[in-house]
């Protein structure tokens, strides 16, 4: 794992982070950032600082070259100890089925899930409710990560201003659930939301 700002507070936060819920050895962690913020490899510091194994799944499809050359370099920086899943679409199934007590599992990410159900036409509300019904039942530790893109300035096309909303209270939906919310900019975390006893402070 290659060093940067972020990682020496995920050290510290990592344990509690993966920690618990409902009084298991479980959690929901929502990692929310910018494009090129640091939050992808924040993430991955997290499950790998506690789990000798985990599953990383991946929403991306190599439907261009640059999106093909992201891809790579995504799978060049992560080791033997990921099982890396490609699901675009049904993530609630792969959740429920990769998931286990000792193998937690990342997913990267929501806002391009989000992406593949808007062209792919599946209703959207109905998707996010699956997602966040599930997310508690779930058998082991899950690390979100996901775009913030409701910061810039209003899009100027109806399909960009839907696919903002919508990722804007998909955010919100899963944030509700979450154990712990980070905010990652210029790879240094910012802790939103935090389980009461951890004492962690942004």
């Amino acid at each position: 794992m290659t060093l940067e700002p972020g990682n020496l507070l995920a050290a510290r936060q990592r344990d509690s982070i993966l920690g618990r819920r409902k009084g298991q050895n479980l959690s929901i962690t929502l990692v929310l950032g910018g494009a090129r913020s640091g939050k992808s490899a924040y993430a991955e510091s997290l499950i790998l600082g506690q789990a000798e194994r985990a599953v990383y799944l991946a929403t991306s499809e190599p439907l261009d070259g640059e999106m093909a050359e992201r891809i790579r370099k995504h799978l060049e920086r992560r080791d033997a100890r990921w099982e890396t899943r490609e699901e675009p679409l049904d993530l609630v199934s792969v959740l429920l089925d990769a998931t286990r007590p000792h193998r937690p599992i990342l997913v990267d990410c929501l806002t391009l899930w989000l992406s593949n159900l808007l062209h792919a036409g599946r209703d959207i509300d109905s998707e996010i409710a699956a997602l966040v019904a599930v997310l508690p039942r779930l058998d082991g530790s899950v690390v979100i990560v996901s775009n913030e893109v409701g910061l810039g300035i209003v899009p100027d096309n109806a399909l960009a201003r839907a696919f903002r909303d919508h990722a804007g209270r998909l955010h919100q939906a899963v944030a509700a659930v979450a154990d712990t919310v980070v905010f990652v900019v210029a790879g240094l975390p910012m802790t939103l939301k935090s389980p009461p006893s951890t004492g962690l402070q942004p």
